[in-house]
């Protein structure tokens, strides 16, 4: 069928070339318009739902709306993980969906559970679902600084949330623009309790006549003189007048009581969970662009980027927008240092061919052939939605050495029958076909081996599957149109290009000389052949020695070239002291040269996509380019001299990648390679048991650092309300508690509208009355029949410990355990530490320890792995089969496996490589690979035993030994060239990435690895071993 296709090709010539220029043109087309991303996006499908509970405790937040909602949750049909966090007055909720779920039906199912749970929540808790975004989403941030001192950090919030985000929210890709830091106005209305009880006058009654003294209403139409007037009613609080004069009864004297008569009216500042602060400086206000799931991200930063650009005319004097982190600078980085990589491998296979045929025009269709591979691929990318990134990119990347196998055996066949025939018009197209027919079949199934042999790397899943599915889509695509290739436009182009004088094989001074090295070699081995299997079980056995030597991780981390810090707080940390650490760090880190911006934040984003607590500190490093760092500084030794720079009591430092973290954060909730996570009923013991680990983990060798959460550390003042005296006064329970959530916390009673502008009112008691719980205690309270008490006659107000947030993972509550690692790899380390764990931890009934970060994706990608690679086996031997249909050779074949291995794992073992996914990947790759060298040395041998035993047949005498010998030696040694510049091809394409230093370098180079190291053992020894079995299993037939 191979060999019809071909004739059919050479025959119908113009219709392949015209087919091949539609290609061309799709190709140029896909490759324009493919999304480009730095890296995929391997987060989760995942649902938030945030809830604001204003001015509510975290234990609070957790009883009556974080547990009702993941109770709810866990029943969504696809929810994996249902995660709880309860801050202060916040609650989210992540509903972690398995990864066949589509992101938009995930929302809609949770969206059907949540209406029925939202009814039993509290009136004031009103969730809400995040943005359709994942942690990748963001991929923009910028601040707003005035360094003029025009304008406050209230009036650059205004900007923010009423320009610039409706503005950017426009974008295409944009899911949602939120603000971070700065400070939100806000009317508050401080009411004196003394004048209160003079008056008589309980708080609810203000909070009434502040919601009746800020509306609007319409009055139809009045019709005046053919024409109609609609009818407005003006009454919406427009500043601090209009609240003064708000009326709230008559005195005894009958003259109007107003607002201001018993409260201090006021502008100031809401209260605050989050803080941005640029370069050290002082505050500022951050915007965060949150992109939508899957969309483009460059085409998103350059719509952001464009839009600011015009957005600008419209900001006040003064004010400036910094951009602190932007990832196109990564895509742009990662993208550019892999086309580079494939242009170096283009050349170096041209510069192959032209060595090894001696000939520039055959070199040129090998040269053809690849971009026309590389075109095909991505038209296939771009119709299934693939973007070009690190991944996608580098499945081409690794291909091509291998792609162009099929057209270099073609044209190195070709020359050989031009040895025998010369060329004329006439026969041309016939040398041409007979040529490529004869190697045809055997190159397009090892071809199709090397394609269908990474099809396994499609059923690695979770993180790992999204990591390498592009990478395997891509070669898959790449090494499947190069066999297409092979078999129709090769051919045809071979017919074109290959003319004039073509040096014969033996007067090729490259070929003549790996003739002379590689024959006495062959004839040594073919003259002791049990000897040289010895030898080459010894050098097995020798060369897997450095295997237990070899660490295990889980996907080697990339350098994304921009950093982020985020070291952990001890709990109840006050926003005050909050904001003067993160200057102080800032100030340090900006001081390093190689940084370009520090942009801080803590606590928490106005986004769900956000669930930092008030102790997280993120700060987001730009570094400048590599080019203007200081000689020989690399980003491991920056974060050893920032390490050593921002060292303060209290704060436990963490060095990590900005996107990476995100994922990690969001997947498993923990931002360090190895977490721990203890379950169980009551905080305080889980706090306890995490402080135990703390001990523990602190002696393992390699711990860098580690930090249990303080799960019950925060800090409480604790109104105990008696039920029996609150009864004497006729109060219940809630006429105590509006008076303690508005006077202490203050309450947000309405809102002024100014325009398109929106700011609240808010309703608490002056700064003196609830500054200590002495002060609480004398709180004044008027009662339903106009007695006036103090809180303390019907409560007890002490200080107590708890929770300063909660954390549930599927509704059992649960505390973390970070540990980061250091100078050690993460299977190794988590091995001795579990060990460790289980011979000193006590762990109290109903309490479990599970290990997570990183480590849990290992776990999972390993026992995929144990049965993905037998599967390659299984399909290459199938592949095989189809091909020989004799199982001996196809034993011979795979006896070139394990020689490829020792290769493999040296090369890592010398580069000190760990064990991953990606190293796994690289030896799924290696195993196609290995195979086509032991098919083309096969081939070959078989054609000079069937010619041998033609020729004995016409002769009419038995073969002997001595004549196998010969016909071995001719077999294997003289078609040494096509070997070798298979192999050189393959492995000089790879080198180039495996010495790349640019972005995602880190990954790509460990799939190169193996491969490199396998082809150049596996090289080696088929040439010398092959040959050998395949002399003494045909020996045996002679016997026969």
């Amino acid at each position: 069928m191979i060999e019809s296709i071909i004739r059919w090709s050479v025959g119908n010539r113009f219709f392949v070339l015209l087919a091949t220029l539609m290609l061309v043109g799709m190709g140029l087309y896909s490759l324009k318009n493919t999304p480009v991303d730095a890296i995929p996006d391997l987060s989760d499908v995942q649902v938030i739902i945030k809830t604001s509970f204003p001015g509510q405790a975290p234990q609070v937040v957790e009883d009556q709306v974080t547990y009702p909602l993941t109770t709810a949750m866990l029943s969504v049909p696809g929810a994996v993980t249902v995660r709880g966090y309860s801050f202060f007055g916040d609650s989210f909720v992540y509903v972690i969906f398995d990864e066949d779920t589509d992101a938009y039906w995930a929302r809609s199912r949770v969206l059907e559970y949540l209406s029925q749970v939202a009814p039993t929540l509290p009136p004031s808790a009103r969730p809400q679902l995040g943005p359709d975004a994942t942690g990748v989403g963001w991929v923009y941030l910028y601040a707003l600084v005035d360094r003029s001192g025009q304008h406050d950090i209230s009036q650059l919030r205004s900007l923010q949330d009423w320009f610039l985000k409706y503005e950017l929210q426009t974008v295409p890709g944009v899911s949602e623009v939120s603000a971070l830091g700065g400070m939100v106005k806000q009317y508050q209305v401080k009411v004196n309790p003394e004048k209160l009880r003079a008056f008589g006058i309980p708080l609810s009654l203000i909070q009434m006549a502040i919601q009746r003294g800020n509306q609007e209403v319409g009055a139809s139409v009045v019709e005046m003189a053919e024409a109609e007037y609609m009818v407005r009613a003006s009454g919406y609080i427009q500043g601090i007048d209009d609240l003064a004069n708000i009326p709230l009864g008559l005195d005894v004297n009958g003259t109007p009581l107003l607002l201001k008569d018993v409260a201090d009216i006021e502008l100031g500042p809401q209260m605050r969970r989050g803080i941005a602060e640029l370069n050290g400086e002082g505050e500022v206000v951050g915007g965060i662009v949150v992109m939508r799931f899957g969309e483009n991200a460059q085409k998103t930063i350059d719509g952001v980027k464009a839009k600011l650009e015009k957005l600008k005319a419209g900001l006040p004097d003064g004010v400036e927008i910094v951009t602190v982190y932007d990832r196109s600078g990564l895509i742009s980085r990662a993208i550019d240092s892999l086309w580079k990589s494939l242009a170096e491998e283009l050349a170096i296979v041209a510069l192959i061919c032209v060595i090894f045929l001696f000939h520039v025009r055959s070199s040129l269709v090998a040269v053809f052939s690849l971009p026309l591979g590389i075109l095909t691929a991505f038209t296939v990318m771009y119709w299934q939605g693939l973007n070009a990134n690190i991944m996608s990119l580098g499945g081409i990347a690794i291909a091509i050495g291998a792609m162009i196998d099929g057209a270099i055996v073609m044209i190195e066949n070709m020359h050989k029958h031009m040895e025998r025939t010369p060329l004329t018009p006439e026969n041309r197209w016939k040398i041409v076909a007979a040529s490529a027919s004869e190697v045809g079949p055997a190159l397009f199934f090892s071809l199709l081996i090397i394609t269908v042999s990474f099809v396994p790397v499609f059923t690695l899943e979770a993180q790992e599957g999204r990591m390498f599915s592009p990478l395997a889509f891509t070669k898959t695509y790449a090494m499947a149109a190069s066999a297409a290739l092979a078999i129709t436009v090769v051919p045809v182009l071979m017919g074109y290009f290959i003319r004039g004088k073509v040096v014969a094989e033996n007067k090729n001074p490259v070929n003549r000389l790996l003739i002379a090295g590689y024959m006495p070699l062959l004839k040594t081995v073919l003259r002791f052949p049990k000897i040289t299997l010895a030898i080459a079980v010894v050098i097995f056995l020798v060369g897997i020695w450095p295997v237990n030597k070899i660490g295990s991780e889980f996907i080697p981390d990339l350098d994304e070239g921009d950093l982020m810090y985020m070291p952990t707080t001890y709990p109840g940390i006050s926003i005050g002291k909050a904001r003067e650490l993160l200057q102080q760090t800032d100030k340090l880190i900006a001081t390093v040269p190689e940084v370009k911006t520090v942009f801080g934040k803590i606590g928490r984003a106005e986004t769900a996509t956000d669930p930092a607590p008030l102790t997280m500190i993120e700060t987001f490093i730009q570094l400048k380019p590599k080019e203007e760092w200081r000689e020989g500084m690399t980003t491991e030794k920056l974060k050893k001299e920032l390490d050593a720079l921002v060292k303060f009591p209290g704060l436990t430092n963490a060095w990590v990648m900005p996107i990476k973290t995100r994922i990690d954060m969001l997947a498993t909730g923990i931002k360090t390679p190895v977490g721990i996570k203890v379950a169980g009923e009551d905080l305080r013991e889980i706090q306890k048991i995490g402080q135990r680990l703390e001990q523990i983990l602190k002696d393992v060798p390699g711990t860098a650092s580690v930090y249990s959460e303080r799960v019950a550390g925060g800090r409480y003042i604790k109104v105990d309300i008696q039920r029996a005296q609150a009864a004497r006064y006729g109060l219940n329970i809630a006429d105590v508690q509006q008076v303690i959530a508005t006077a202490i916390g203050g309450m947000n009673v309405a809102q002024t509208i100014e325009g398109l502008e929106r700011y609240p009112i808010n309703l608490r008691y002056p700064q003196d009355y609830r500054d200590s719980p002495e002060q609480l205690a004398l709180l004044p309270i008027v009662t339903p029949s106009g007695q006036r008490i103090a809180l303390a006659d019907v409560a007890n107000v002490y200080v107590e410990d708890g929770p300063p947030a909660i954390k549930s993972e599927n509704a059992r509550l649960n505390g973390w355990t970070f540990v980061d690692i250091d100078g050690v790899d993460v299977g190794s380390y988590v091995q001795a530490a579990m060990a460790t764990v289980e011979q000193q931890l006590d762990l109290p009934a109903g309490y479990s320890v599970a290990w997570s970060g990183q480590y849990e994706y290992m776990l999972r990608a390993k026992e995929k792995l144990t049965y993905v690679v037998p599967l390659t086996l299984a399909i290459i031997i199938i592949l095989l089969y189809m091909n020989f249909r004799n199982f001996t050779e196809i034993a011979i074949i795979l006896g070139t496996l394990p020689l490829a291995v020792i290769g493999s794992i040296w090369l890592m073992y010398l580069l000190g490589y760990n064990f991953s996914v990606a190293v796994a990947v690289g030896f799924i790759a290696l195993a196609g690979v290995t195979v086509e060298i032991g098919i083309i040395m096969l081939t070959y041998l078989n054609q000079a035993y069937h010619q041998l035993i033609d020729t004995c047949r016409e002769r009419g005498v038995q073969p002997l030994k001595e004549d196998l010998l010969e016909a071995v030696t001719q077999g294997a040694g003289l078609r040494v060239r096509p070997v070798m510049m298979t192999t050189v091809s393959t492995i000089a394409g790879l080198l180039p990435i495996m010495f790349s230093s640019g972005t995602g370098a880190e990954v790509v180079s460990r799939i190169a690895a193996p491969m490199v190291g396998g082809m150049v053992s596996a090289v080696i020894l088929t040439l010398l071993v092959l040959p050998v079995v395949y002399y003494l299993w045909r020996t045996r037939s002679l016997k026969a």
